[in-house]
């Protein structure tokens, strides 16, 4: 305990209280010579008074002027750094993470589950200086104690751990040491005593914002929605409230998210919904507590993104939209996402072990203003929703064993027949238990969960129709379409055991969505109707040898069946990776599909076989310490009895002509060629034709970033993506038998006889009577995007910033018959571009 004056953050440890404590010491190395000693000494001091817990570090290096002073964004873990890790609720589960970095750029992350997550999204106030001398570096550091979580106790007992990276060595030192191949960390850490009399800090922090946003967009004669600019004020209020030291209320009133980076380009083909990581802060901030992945699968999986919450569903773009353009005299102004009123969230953990999550978000009803020949009115297109989750675990038997639960609902105010095919309820909740036993070698995870979504029959027979659901399929005798139904349920799981200590290591489980589990009014859920087995293997030898810095080798399987018995799908994969010693990396994989059945292809149909077949892939990457590096990765997949070709190439220049900029360009090419897409569905002489065709597909993407730290509180971030992918169909063709072995029983193609394109539209003469007996649209399309994003933020007093943004978008539909690149300057750049200019100052006020 301090009884003077506090030290000085400086960076240079010269107050005299430093004096008062001795240096501790006595690092080992754990990467890539585990257990060997450290390429440099690392020393630290820790003192602490009522308010602060002070942390003095000496970095030695006997080289000093080649420590690496890399430059990044906060949690940029660039260049060397230092890092200190607090189990300051003793749980041997979760930590608080702090990270001084030479620079001077800071680094925080909340670490639960014993260090298998990671959460760089919470970002506390604490203070960060550093300098360089002839002995090395020295980084000198105060957490306010109102940013930890602790109990009341005379004397605190928490567990601690440092880390130090050496960048250009490439390895890491521990202060207590873990070996890497352990499967544990926060359990491994060494006990911080001698704190006392000090009291647990309730948080207090008020930000409220204001915001201006000029719009710059093409102006359109005769609309009175598109003039060509916009302009709009707001102001809004983020906070965080210490109900308890250990319980914490976050709220946002109003928010805006103007300054986080716009989403990539994507374009799906097979009808699954695509899955976008969140970016918002308010909702980033804790999402491990809040996230509930049902599977958790080592071998991964096209269900392994299934979660029962999805924070993108708050604020998304509305469920309904009104056509208008204008071209009879009808124009429409409608929002692009849904206004979020406010969300809050209580969250902690007690000293007794019991974690609790709560959040609720309400977003207003959305109207889209309609001009129908002068007159003006507005009509409904999303209604006023509320969404709650409440997340719970307990710690027993010294954190070794976890059980859970978790409920989320959706409630929704539908007013207008318009909006009756959604849910106005939907719930859903789950129960879990993770068990470790043999020093947490071994680990047996087990999850249950139930849906219910509730609705008009409208709204239902929706829901059973859906892709991800099918209920309408002729060949499922197991389903039943209720054309009566209200309400809908469904139920679904996982069980896993695994053993992760060593170089070996396994995984193997089952996991299962029932036909009727509907998770997407707040979750995410690609399918349903499957039970999935998953088994995943690997060595990993860490253990620098005469070729390889580190390198490992895995062994993946899986199989699919729906919950009628068919098989749907049965796959091998097997990869390999490796560090060389010039600091090089590259791997590569196979993956052989042997059965491949999809209930969804024919979006309603019969089952459909895919052709079996193989894919095959590899990267290199150059030594990522230099100041210029590349990393190429190449991908290719080979249909057998049906002509299916995939190939792709992604490259990404990185450039760091100095330590405060970095320059990156990731070009990408790919293209694809398969004979049996699905194109429609159409009805002839009483019977269902699914139609198919061949498809080639190109596309060509850009990602280009630009970041200029100026100093760790002054940055500058750019990030742009053009997009363009060409799809041309030709030679369609009339599914027979769907699940045919043979390619010939499975489809027959139209002759070119019988059919025809005009208008834009194919017609089809079934009958050979010259008049077409159904049609369908052309479906070649060439989609084009341009998005990019330009932030400025300085960060003027901890907690407080100016944001300056400039935000870039366009979209265009093109000529399929154009080239890419010259779709690329004319179709695309040739257009006007939507300009958004945004200035956001915000404020802390703390306690």
């Amino acid at each position: 305990m301090i009884s003077g004056e506090a030290p000085v953050i400086d960076g240079y440890i010269d107050d005299a209280v430093w004096e008062s404590v001795e240096w501790s010491s006595d690092f080992t190395q754990n990467d890539p010579y585990d257990g060997a000693d450290p390429t440099h000494d690392t020393s630290f001091k820790i003192l602490y008074d009522n308010t602060n817990l002070y942390i003095a570090y000496r970095c030695h290096d006997s080289e000093p002027d080649k420590i690496v002073k890399r430059m990044s964004r906060r949690d940029g873990f660039d260049g060397d750094w230092v890092e200190i890790n607090i189990d300051s609720y003793n749980d041997q589960r979760t930590a608080f993470s702090f990270t001084a970095s030479v620079s001077g750029v800071k680094g925080d992350e909340f670490v639960s589950n014993d260090g298998n997550n990671w959460d760089s999204n919470w970002n506390p106030i604490w203070y960060l200086k550093t300098s360089v001398d002839s002995l090395g570096w020295v980084a000198e550091v105060a957490i306010p104690l109102s940013q930890l979580r602790f109990s009341k106790a005379e004397e605190q007992v928490w567990g601690i751990q440092f880390t130090r990276r050496d960048f250009r060595n490439q390895s890491r030192s521990l202060w207590q040491y873990i070996p890497r191949n352990s499967g544990y960390w926060v359990s491994g850490f060494g006990e911080l005593k001698g704190i006392s009399n000090i009291e647990p800090k309730r948080q207090i922090e008020i930000q409220p914002y204001v915001l201006g946003q000029f719009d710059t967009f093409e102006k359109q004669a005769g609309n009175p929605f598109a003039t060509g600019t916009d302009t709009k004020f707001s102001a809004g209020l983020d906070g965080k409230i210490g109900v308890t030291n250990d319980l914490t209320l976050d709220f946002t009133v109003n928010p805006d998210f103007g300054q986080v980076e716009a989403d990539p380009a994507a374009l799906n083909l097979d009808g699954y919904q695509i899955f976008f990581s969140e970016r918002r802060p308010f909702f980033i901030e804790n999402r491990n507590l809040f996230s509930y992945n049902i599977s958790s699968s080592d071998a991964g999986g096209n269900y392994d993104t299934d979660n029962l919450f999805y924070s993108r569903r708050i604020g998304a773009s509305p469920h309904r939209s009104v056509w208008g353009d204008g071209s009879t005299g009808t124009y429409v102004d409608q929002p692009d996402f849904t206004t979020i009123l406010g969300a809050a969230k209580f969250s902690g953990k007690t000293k007794k072990g019991f974690s609790i999550g709560l959040l609720e978000s309400v977003t207003q009803r959305e109207m889209a203003l309609i001009e129908d020949n002068g007159e003006e009115h507005s009509e409904e297109i999303e209604p006023l929703t509320n969404y709650v989750v409440a997340r719970v675990q307990q710690d027993i038997n010294e954190g070794n064993t976890i059980i859970g639960g978790i409920l989320t609902g959706v409630q929704r105010d539908i007013r207008t027949p318009d909006l009756e095919f959604l849910h106005d309820q939907a719930y859903t909740g789950g129960v879990d238990v993770l068990h470790r036993w043999k020093d947490r070698a071994w680990v047996v995870n087990g999850r249950l969960v139930f849906s219910r979504v509730a609705g008009t029959v409208e709204a239902i027979s929706n829901t059973q129709n859906a892709f991800e659901h099918n209920f309408q399929r002729p060949d499922a005798d197991h389903l039943h379409f209720d054309s009566t139904a209200t309400s809908l349920v469904g139920h679904g799981g996982n069980f896993s055991i695994a053993e992760y200590k060593g170089k070996w290591k396994f995984q193997t489980g089952v996991t299962w969505r029932s036909p009727g589990l509907e998770l997407n009014d707040i979750g995410f859920q690609l399918n349903s109707d499957e039970i999935n087995h998953y088994t995943w293997g690997g060595f990993q030898q860490t253990d620098p040898t005469e070729v390889f810095r580190s390198w490992r080798i895995n062994y993946n399987h899986w199989l699919r069946w729906d919950f009628g018995g068919r098989n749907l799908y049965r796959a091998v994969n097997t990869n390999i990776h490796g560090v060389w010693k010039n600091f090089w990396e590259s791997g590569a994989g196979i993956t052989y599909e042997n059965l491949d059945v999809s209930n969804n292809w024919l979006r309603g149909g019969p089952a459909f076989r895919k052709p079996n077949g193989f894919g095959v892939w590899s990267y290199v990457g150059t030594d990522s310490r230099k100041d210029f590096r590349v990393n190429v990765e190449f991908n290719y997949g080979h249909g057998q009895e049906v002509k299916t070709r995939y190939k792709g190439v992604w490259t990404y220049f990185t450039w760091v002509p100095f330590d405060a900029l970095n320059i990156s360009l990731g070009p990408s090419w790919s293209g694809s060629q398969r004979e049996d897409q699905y194109v429609s569905t159409e009805e002839y002489a009483g019977e269902t034709v699914y139609l198919i065709g061949s498809i080639d597909q190109k596309t060509i993407s850009m990602q280009m970033r630009v970041n200029f730290n100026i100093t760790p509180d002054l940055t500058i971030q750019y990030y742009g993506q053009p997009f363009i992918s060409r799809g041309r169909y030709d030679t369609f063709k009339k599914v027979l038998d769907p699940i045919a072995a043979d390619r010939d029983d499975r489809f027959v193609n139209i002759p070119e006889s019988q059919i025809s394109l005009m208008n834009g539209e194919y017609g089809v003469d079934e009958n050979k009577d010259g008049l077409s007996d159904y049609t369908f649209g052309n479906p070649d399309f060439n989609f084009m995007q341009f998005r990019s994003n330009m932030v400025a933020r300085w960060e003027y007093k901890p907690g407080s910033e100016l944001f300056l943004v400039w935000s870039q978008g366009v979209n265009n539909d093109g000529d399929p018959e154009k080239g890419l690149f010259p779709s690329l300057g004319e179709d695309l750049f040739g257009k006007k571009i939507h300009n958004t200019f945004l200035v956001k100052f915000t404020y802390r006020f703390l306690n």
